[in-house]
Formats: structure tokens, C-alpha cells, sequence
């Protein structure tokens, strides 16, 4: 440089890497603030001394994961970095990254790299190499990413000097691209780009036709040749797609040779976590007692709310049916409406027990380890460790854990786990087995500890999750899907879970199961009750047919109202749909009322309860304050003169939900995901067919 020159600096770098902690240590109190010409971003620059006739005018740029911008702040990145005629367009751009999240960030690196300007990677947190178990080959790095790379630590002043030196001759740096991407992804295509913009660097060209739209720096005809590459919108993204596949590949590769961590060598508290909660085969055995610890807590913390709420809505059936006239009206409200939400209200105490849980390991970082822990067994059924977390997701609904599963890279890894996501247990399947369980299993402790409701319900997560993982083992094997994927995941430092978020998550997850599911229930309530309470001939003529087929003319009264509303039930609109289909579901220990549940619950699984609630309620004349789970208990097998929910059908009815899809939602959000009915189509019979079969055999079994 000569005397008196000044070097333009562009500090890059993900958000949470020491950007602008470096920025301080470069500048110092020599910096400004203020805004980028027209729009609200905020923009800091500031004077870094090089040496005595050198200055650097240093421009610290918004956060950004990817030069690929998703928000306002990101395009200023891009386009600053793009656009020689910004007043910021640098002579040599310093890329910040973290020691620990490397990985990602050299995502950034390898495509700023490849705009051919001058860069630097400074890797941050160098004091910390040590204490958590890092090691890294520094020269075999330099030569691999073809550029300076320097250790620093912005917090303790470590580097800096080093820093300076090399963008004080950041002409010296090698300019040339780190990924050749147009050979290996679209070598056609990008011939043509080259041809079109012969004047500009390659990946410039790539760039200003897959982000023009968000950029608006083209004139006259480069203008008009973007617009006729970018018709084909689809291709530019599976392009795109294959690119930062690419770019991950080159990363892994390089990282293999150079970068080591040991987490046995890690002497700080996140270390030595790690070592414990990540550990091969204690890790393993953490995560199962956590699981253990939620869903024993599901049934103990949870019974005694359960059991008010149930009561209240007993109590206040009876009474509304008190104080109000008879008529319709009041049977559709005390028959249709409050037994129908009830079976849903009764059951927030559990889901925001289990919700509560999720939030405390999401907030603590817990849950990012479990992915890392689980990648390794996830690939051996088809799926990667980032599958883990649209698994447990599946947990609270399965409807945003496949969305969820966007960020899985793989086509292939993608498509499976959205296939078998269904098969954990969601808070949907959580009432059917709530009042299941509460039947069938007594209320007894295994050990003097254990509960035996919390174990049963523990062990029908676990065959949701191990149904989940089998299949995907077999669709990895039978599903002939062309696809490749990378892992690559942050690990956070571990926190103390934010009270405010936690009970922010808990009540907008619970509001939202509660809420969505209640408008189903309340409108298929309606509909039941509306069905139960008409029918054709034989319902209307009920009260004569059933005095003149009674043998004994002295009946009491209560026992002939009970027998009145029965027979009403069974000849009602709804009473004849489920005879309809009580043949095929008869083989499974279930009556023509249950099959009127599994009917409605197709809706939504939760409805299940609500359902027959309401049906109980139109088919009994019970004055007393009886409740859901007391009228279940009640119903008695004609044939059998046995309860109808005993432990071979509530065993086959459990079974049967763990299997089954019976959910329209989830039906079509894999459409809308997978952008074809083939796949839905396939969950919808599939997870039916083993449904029926599991129940089958398990009713059989225990019968």
C-alpha cells in the first residue's frame, strides 16, 4: 500500500459468532452509526490503524446464515457485496465463524470465497480451543480453503494484530473460487450463464440471476437476460438445492482432515456435559429416564385437575338440564355441547404437562443433543439425526413436525420421516389413551414407584416410536428415491430455560390443540347429537314398539326409560351407521358405538372421547352427576353381559390408535408437503391395514 491509503473492509459473519465484538477491537471508539440510504437496517462503521500509513474504513454488515437472503438485513449483504458501485464495496471481506459451529459457517465462507474478492476467515473463540476439546490444523486449512486463516478471540484481544496484518495485504490473498460448482451440478446451464456474462466472475452471474428480484441492481440487457434464465423458476431451485448440498460435501471433506473435537478433552461445563449427556452409551440411558420421567408425570401430576374437570362437567350438564326448559334445544346442550367439549377440556392438564416438558428441553439446549445423539441409529433406518426432532415434535402434533422436516436435506431422508412421523404418539392420540388406560389398568404402582398407568402409557409411545423407526427401514430399503444429504447441527450452550418463554410455548401450544381440535368437536358433537336424537320409523315409533315387545308389563320406571333411550340410540341415524359397520369391527371386541367413534375420530383423533360421550349421554336417562370415564366404565357387552370396555377390547382399542392414521390433517398436509396423493394415500391404507391386523390379533390374543 502507499502512504496514506485506506482499505476497505467488509466484516461478514452468521449472527452469535463475535462479529461485532471483533468489530469494537478493530475500531474501537473510532466508529458510527446509522442508517443504510432509504431504509431502516442499521449500519456501523468505523477506523481501524493498520500501521502509520494505513487505514482501514471497516463496515460491519448484518448477521446472515447464507449470501442467499431471506430478509431486508441479509440483502444488504448481498448486495453490497455484489454491486461495485456501493459506496461499501470492499477491498477484502473478513468472514467471522465460530470455533465451535464451524460447519455452518463455513457455508457463508465458501460462497463469499467464490465471488473471486479478497477474503479472510477469522475463526473466533481461540481461547476456548482447549477447554472444549478442539484441535485444528491451521496450515492444512489455509491451503484447503485457499485463503488467510487466522485465530482470533475478539473478547480477549487475542489475533487482532494478525488480523490487521494480513488485510493490510489482502492483495497478496489468493483470489480464485473454492467450489467449481457449475461442472458438478448443471455444466449445460452454467456454459450458457458464462456465455451471456462474459465480462462477470461465474458465481456473480449465478447469483444476480437467482436473487435479481431481491436486488434491483441490473440494467438494459443483463436485465433482460436474467429474466429469460429465471423462467424456469423450479429448476433454479433444485439447482440451488444441489448447490449447497455440494458446498456442505466440500465442507465435511475438508473439516475430516483438519478439524477435531474431542469432547473426553473438553474441560468446560459444556464439556463436560456433553460428556455425559452425548455420551455413546450413557447418553442413551439419560434420554430414556427423561422420557420415563415425562409420562409418569402425564398420569400422577395431571389426575386430580383431570378428575375436577370431569365432574364440573357432569355437574354442569345436570344442571343446565335443571334450570333449563325441556325441549330440543336444551338436550342439544346438554347432550351435544357439553359432553362433547368436556371430552376435550378434561384433557389440558395432561397435554400441557407434556408440552411443558418439550418446552424445558428445548429451552435448555437438551434438545439439540438428543439429534446429535440419535443421528448415528437414525441412518440406519433412512433418516438423520435432524429426523429426531419432527419425531419428538410428533409428540405435541404431527401436522407442524412435517413441516418441520423441511430442514432435512435429503429428499429421500425428507420423504421417509414425513412418512412415519404419523406413527409417534401425538397429543391427539393422548385422551383415547388417557381414558383407555384409566379403565383398563388399575391404579397400582410397579415397585412401590412406578405407576402402572404411567408405565402402559410409556410403553405406547415407545411402539409409536419403534413403529416409526421400522418403517422407515423398510421404505429404506423398498423406496427407490435418488437422493443424497449431509448433517450438519448447532450446538448451543446449555441455558437456563426463560420461565416467560417456556409458559409463553406452553399455553399458545396448548391454546392451539385446544382451540383447533374444540371447533372439530364442537361441530361433529352437533352432528351426533343430531343423529342419536332422529331416525326413520322405528326410532320414532320406539316408545309403542317397545311396550308391546316387553314381556313384563310391570317394568320399573327408571329401568323402562333406561331401555326407552337405548332402544332409541340403537335405531337412531347414527345407531344405523354403526350396525353398518359393526361386522368389520366386531372381530376386534368393539360395538356399533365404538364404531361410531372410530368413525368420527377420522376427523380428528381426539374427537374419539367426545364421541361417545355424547352418544352415552343421548342413550342414557341417567339423572345423577355420572362422568365420561364412569358412563365408559358402565356400558355393558349384550352379548357377553360383561363391561364392553375390558382389557382384550381396551387393549385392542389402544393398539388399533397407535397404528392408525385417523387424522384428515395430517393427510393433507403430507399432500400439500409431498405435492402428490400417492404418499398420503399410501400412510391413509397402510397404517390402516396394520391397525386392523395389531387389533386383531391383540383382542384374540388376550380374549
Amino acid at each position: 500500500m502507499g502512504k496514506n491509503e485506506t482499505i476497505k473492509v467488509a466484516l461478514v459473519g452468521n449472527p452469535n459468532t463475535g462479529k461485532t465484538s471483533l468489530f469494537n477491537q478493530l475500531t474501537g471508539l473510532n466508529q458510527k452509526v446509522g442508517n443504510y440510504p432509504g431504509i431502516t437496517v442499521e449500519k456501523k462503521t468505523g477506523i481501524s490503524k493498520l500501521d502509520k500509513n494505513t487505514s482501514a474504513t471497516i463496515v460491519d454488515l448484518p448477521g446472515t446464515y447464507s449470501i442467499n437472503p431471506n430478509t431486508l438485513d441479509e440483502n444488504i449483504v448481498l448486495r453490497t457485496l455484489l454491486d461495485k458501485n456501493h459506496v461499501d464495496y470492499p477491498d477484502v471481506i473478513v468472514v467471522v465463524a465460530d470455533i465451535e459451529n464451524i460447519k455452518r459457517n463455513l457455508l457463508l465462507f465458501s460462497q463469499i470465497k467464490d465471488l473471486q474478492i479478497p477474503t479472510i476467515l477469522a475463526i473466533n473463540m481461540s481461547d476456548q480451543l482447549a477447554k472444549k476439546g478442539i484441535s485444528i490444523d491451521i496450515e492444512i486449512l489455509k491451503e484447503d480453503l485457499k485463503t488467510k486463516v487466522i485465530l482470533i478471540s475478539a473478547r480477549k484481544n487475542i489475533g487482532i494484530d494478525s488480523l490487521k496484518k494480513a488485510i493490510l495485504n489482502c492483495n497478496y490473498l489468493n483470489t480464485k473460487p473454492l467450489a467449481v460448482i457449475s461442472n458438478r451440478i448443471d455444466a449445460d446451464f452454467f456454459r450458457k450463464i458464462k456465455e451471456k456474462f462474459p465480462d462477470q466472475h461465474l458465481y456473480q452471474s449465478w447469483l444476480n440471476i437467482t436473487q435479481a428480484e431481491n436486488l434491483n441492481i441490473l440494467k438494459g440487457d443483463e436485465k433482460k437476460a436474467v429474466q429469460e434464465f429465471r423462467k424456469d423458476g423450479e429448476k433454479l431451485k433444485a439447482l440451488q438445492h444441489k448447490e449447497t448440498i455440494l458446498r456442505y460435501k466440500q465442507i465435511n471433506d475438508i473439516l475430516k482432515k483438519n478439524y477435531k473435537r474431542d469432547i473426553s478433552k473438553g474441560t468446560d461445563l459444556r464439556s463436560k456435559l456433553d460428556k455425559i449427556l452425548i455420551h455413546k452409551f450413557y447418553g442413551y440411558i439419560i434420554f430414556g429416564l427423561i422420557l420415563f420421567v415425562i409420562f409418569q408425570s402425564v398420569f400422577d401430576l395431571a389426575t386430580v385437575p383431570m378428575d375436577f374437570i370431569d365432574e364440573a362437567f357432569a355437574k354442569l350438564s345436570n344442571w343446565t338440564k335443571g334450570v333449563m326448559p325441556h325441549g330440543k334445544f336444551t338436550d342439544l346442550i346438554t347432550e351435544g355441547v357439553i359432553p362433547g367439549i368436556g371430552g376435550i377440556v378434561i384433557f389440558i392438564p395432561q397435554i400441557a404437562i407434556l408440552f411443558l416438558f418439550v418446552a424445558i428441553l428445548e429451552e435448555t439446549g437438551y434438545m439439540s443433543r438428543v439429534v446429535f445423539l440419535m443421528d448415528k441409529i437414525m441412518r440406519k433406518y433412512g433418516m438423520s439425526g435432524k429426523s429426531v426432532v419432527p419425531l419428538i415434535s410428533g409428540t405435541a402434533c404431527a401436522i407442524p413436525a412435517i413441516m418441520a422436516a423441511r430442514n432435512i436435506n435429503g429428499w429421500k431422508e425428507r420423504l421417509i420421516t414425513i412418512l412415519v412421523t404419523p406413527f409417534t404418539t401425538c397429543s391427539a392420540r393422548l385422551p383415547v389413551y388417557a381414558i383407555i388406560i384409566a379403565l383398563i389398568i388399575p391404579q397400582k404402582r410397579f415397585l412401590g414407584i412406578f405407576s402402572l398407568q404411567g408405565l402402559t402409557l410409556l410403553t405406547l409411545y415407545f411402539i409409536g416410536f419403534a413403529s416409526a423407526l421400522f418403517s422407515g427401514y423398510l421404505l429404506h430399503k423398498f423406496l427407490k428415491v435418488k437422493s443424497s444429504s449431509f448433517f450438519v447441527i448447532e450446538m448451543p450452550n446449555y441455558k437456563l430455560p426463560s420461565l416467560k418463554n417456556t409458559l409463553i410455548t406452553v399455553l399458545e401450544k396448548t391454546k392451539e390443540f385446544v382451540f383447533g381440535a374444540g371447533k372439530i368437536i364442537l361441530a361433529i358433537s352437533i352432528i351426533l347429537w343430531f343423529l342419536a336424537s332422529n331416525g326413520p320409523n322405528d326410532f320414532k315409533n320406539a316408545e309403542e314398539i317397545l311396550k308391546s315387545e316387553s314381556v313384563n308389563q310391570n317394568i320399573d320406571s327408571d329401568e323402562y326409560k333406561q331401555q326407552l333411550a337405548s332402544y332409541k340410540l340403537e335405531h337412531s341415524y347414527i345407531g344405523i351407521m354403526g350396525k353398518s359397520i359393526e361386522p368389520i369391527i366386531k372381530p376386534l371386541g368393539y360395538d356399533w358405538k365404538i364404531g361410531i367413534a372410530l368413525i368420527s375420530s377420522f376427523a380428528a383423533r381426539e374427537v374419539f372421547v367426545g364421541t361417545l360421550a355424547t352418544i352415552y349421554s343421548v342413550g342414557s336417562n341417567d339423572e345423577n352427576n355420572t362422568t365420561i370415564k364412569q358412563r365408559m366404565a358402565a356400558e355393558i357387552n349384550p352379548e357377553t353381559g360383561g363391561k364392553q370396555f375390558n382389557f382384550p377390547s381396551g387393549m385392542s382399542l389402544l393398539v388399533f390408535y397407535a397404528f392408525a392414521m385417523q387424522c384428515m390433517g395430517t393427510l393433507a398436509i403430507v399432500k400439500r408437503e409431498t405435492n402428490s396423493w400417492k404418499w398420503p394415500l399410501l400412510q391413509l391404507f397402510g397404517m390402516g391395514i396394520l391397525a386392523y391386523i395389531t387389533a386383531f390379533i391383540t383382542y384374540t390374543v388376550l380374549s
